[in-house]
């Protein structure tokens, strides 16, 4: 009955969370799209967006059905069924894990491409809105990319619970090893998740850096402007990469943190059972804590969303009213929370444990509000870093290169400090509650805690693209000046939710992926036929595992080499097609004079980029899948009497040493991206001269300052926009895939 009601109560939510979406995308379509003009452009960054995600996700669902068909054949065919598998035969694991695999991969492809179709029909509302009132643009903006942020946090709880609730009903599996046959939605998930970051992130920066050097440093001519070929394939970009990139890729986090949570739910209740600790909703209510906790999360972020609004004159700062909608639905979900906590992890034999557990959540709060800090203080031009980068370009576009590598190595040390203090205060916090091996239990509720707002903190990060797109759409449709200041206000709010959104996405990466790593420790001990309570160590000195951990850390590198380069080869491109097209206008002191009948060729930019970031996404997409199965199955080699799990882990060491070191690397490829694009709009603002300057005799003449800083931007662009958040999937692919094939490597 209590599994009845928790299910009931999480469905629920997650529907109401669903038919919120539902409603927001209708308020936000019920706005004006504005004048032909506008429509034009509009139209023509949704047909290359729609064009681009409906060919990534074929290339993906076939990549992801070889992936199930592997998983199937491995569990079905090649591995024998032991005694202590979850069900009674290789065939029915076979099945559970292949069905989650794919569904978990579908649920992520919808999210992500729903959160992407609302946005590129959003920002034409956003760019009409800005005519008359800044408070509807922001609105709009907001919730047309709340519609994403509701979609990905409900679809994913309504997967893992609706999962759960299938197998109960049609097995006579025990509850608590259930987890460890839905374990394939999250690497479903993950999969799909990687490929979006990688194509999307290639195809938005390509096209960034192509538009950016031959538009700002050889034409001279604005952001954004009607006549650069690359400027559609821009803001087509900008949602591939932002909406449904970060979409698929928030989807993949809050799938696996549930599952892994629920799997060290579920050993933490089963340990405590057997010591004769019962809880308030029994052994059934600990597992499901974690999604009642992200229920409740939902319902915190609707409120803190609709409550975002300027004052009546409009001279409000938008980030002023995000942030206030931000505190609100912290608030709220800290408050349901502690309601969570009593009502599930309360036991008489520890009546002090639950309050524990809440303490563990407010440090995962206290943990994403400080990565949020820590990256406005790295990419936000009123700081040191962003200024030291600027005065640094007055001098070329070598010492910005130093001083912007210099603040990406920089900023690794304030996080790290922070994750380690998050997890060592829910560890200690957990361990000291009373209950046994509660310390591990007491990360799992951190990241939850850290995860409660995923919901708002995605539609601060679709909210960035849209502005932008609403900014480009004024822009080529030549509206007056003071209605692209509204939109540039917005721009400017929008790029720093999308850097604080990849600093609260890469610290929730690292608390999840410690997360991830005790569970696939859990489930090993548990495919091994091991007692509870066996005490599975990772040893680095032995040799096996010392070089499963080497491997790890090289995996990182080279996935972040491939993914760079593969930006670098389609910009240049990108570059070649613009400057043929500039290559007959006529110049005077180097800046292009056009043309009145001028007119680009946006569409063969937009081919370019379509072609190419699908076929570079494959191969960086298929190293963190491919790398650990070898790695566990060759290992297998090494066994012995005495040595049963050594492939294990192996395995183990890759996942710790490649998530530190994939965590570290995003923070520096983010940061100092965020930092160098910043550097540039400091100086455009007005900084060291602007854009440009005027020589003796009177003439307009570009700026070196500024053209050293465009330069420094573009090198970040790959860095902040492509590799550092594909990384942020990439850690989580390595644990997810090795809790699927976990049983393999024994």
């Amino acid at each position: 009955m209590t599994t009845f009601l928790l299910l009931v109560l999480v469905i629920a939510i997650s529907l109401f969370g669903l038919w919120f979406a539902y409603y927001l995308s209708r308020w936000v379509l019920n706005k004006s799209t504005g004048s032909p003009e506008m429509q034009k452009i509009s139209n023509a960054i949704k047909e290359g967006a729609e064009a681009f995600l409906h060919r990534q996700n074929q290339t993906i669902m076939i990549l992801s059905v070889v992936v199930a068909l592997i998983i199937f054949i491995a569990y079905g065919f090649i591995r024998s069924h032991q005694d202590f598998d979850p069900v009674g035969s290789s065939m029915a694991l076979a099945f559970w894990i292949g069905f989650s695999f794919i569904l978990g991969a579908l649920c992520s492809m919808f999210a992500g491409y729903v959160g992407m179709w609302v946005s590129i029909r959003s920002n034409i509302r956003t760019a009409h809105a800005a005519l008359s009132s800044l408070n509807d643009a922001l609105q709009i903006s907001l919730r047309g990319g709340a519609v994403s942020g509701l979609l990905v946090v409900a679809m994913s709880l309504l997967g893992v619970a609706g999962l759960y609730a299938l197998v109960s009903l049609t097995t006579s599996v025990e509850p608590t090893r259930i987890p460890l046959l839905i374990v394939g939605y999250g690497f479903g998930a993950s999969f799909v998740a990687l490929f979006a970051q990688l194509g999307g992130g290639i195809y938005t920066k390509a096209a960034d850096v192509g538009a950016d050097l031959v538009g700002k440093v050889e034409a001279g001519i604005p952001e954004d402007d009607p006549r650069n070929p690359a400027v559609v394939a821009d803001l087509v970009g900008d949602n591939v990469g932002d909406c449904a990139g970060r979409g698929a890729d928030l989807f993949e986090s809050t799938a696996a943190e549930n599952i892994g949570a629920m799997i060290l739910g579920a050993t933490l209740a089963g340990i405590s059972q057997k010591s004769g600790v019962t809880f308030s909703m029994g052994v059934v209510g600990v597992m499901m804590f974690p999604l009642v906790a992200r229920a409740f999360g939902i319902i915190a972020s609707i409120v803190g969303i609709m409550m975002v609004k300027l004052d009546k004159e409009e001279k409000m700062d938008p980030m002023t009213a995000l942030n206030r909608g931000y505190y609100v639905a912290v608030g709220l979900a800290m408050l349901a929370f502690l309601v969570a906590t009593r009502w599930l992890l309360y036991t008489e034999a520890a009546p002090s444990a639950w309050w524990h557990f809440f303490l563990c959540g407010v440090v995962g709060v206290v943990t994403s509000v400080l990565f949020v800090y820590i990256t406005q203080y790295y990419t936000e031009y009123k700081y040191r870093p962003v200024q030291t980068i600027a005065e640094q370009s007055k001098t070329g576009p070598a010492t910005n290169i130093i001083a912007g590598t210099s603040v990406g190595f920089e900023c690794t040390a304030a996080p790290t400090i922070v994750m380690i203090a998050a997890l060592l205060g829910s560890y200690y916090l957990g361990k000291s509650s009373g209950l046994e091996h509660a310390g591990l239990f007491g990360t799992a509720v951190a990241t939850m805690g850290m995860l409660a707002t995923a919901a708002y903190i995605l539609a601060m990060d679709t909210f960035g693209p849209i502005t932008d797109n609403a900014g480009g759409i004024v822009e080529m449709s030549r509206q007056p000046a003071e209605i692209r200041q509204k939109t540039d206000r917005l721009d400017a709010v929008g790029n720093t939710t999308k850097a604080l959104t990849k600093g609260y996405a890469i610290g929730s990466a690292g608390l999840a992926a410690y997360l991830l790593f005790q569970a696939y420790m859990d489930e090993v001990v548990q495919y091994a036929g091991k007692p509870e309570g066996f005490h599975f160590t990772v040893d680095l000195s032995k040799p096996e595992v010392f070089c499963g951990a080497f491997f790890g850390i090289m995996l990182v590198f080279l996935f972040s080499a491939m993914a760079i380069r593969a930006v670098g080869k389609t910009a240049q491109s990108i570059i070649e097609e613009v400057r043929h097209q500039y290559a007959k206008l006529p110049r005077v002191n180097d800046i292009i004079q056009f043309p009145q009948d001028f007119k680009p060729d946006y569409s063969s930019c937009v081919d370019i980029v379509t072609k190419s970031a699908l076929k570079k996404m494959v191969a960086p997409g298929l190293l963190p899948v491919l790398g650990p199965v070898a790695i566990g199955l060759i290992f297998r080699i090494f066994i012995t009497e005495g040595e049963e799990l050594i492939a294990a882990q192996a395995v183990a060491g890759l996942l710790m040493v490649g998530t530190i070191g994939g965590i570290l690397m995003a923070l520096f490829l983010n940061n100092s991206g965020g930092a160098w694009d910043n550097a540039k709009k400091y100086i455009e603002a007005g900084a060291h001269g602007g854009k440009y300057l005027t020589d003796k005799q009177g003439n307009k003449i570009k700026n070196p300052v500024h053209a050293a800083a465009v330069v420094g931007d573009t090198v970040g662009d790959p860095f902040k926009d492509t590799a550092g958040p594909s990384l942020h999937v990439l850690v989580k692919l390595l644990s997810t895939i090795t809790l699927v094939l976990a049983p393999l490597f024994l």
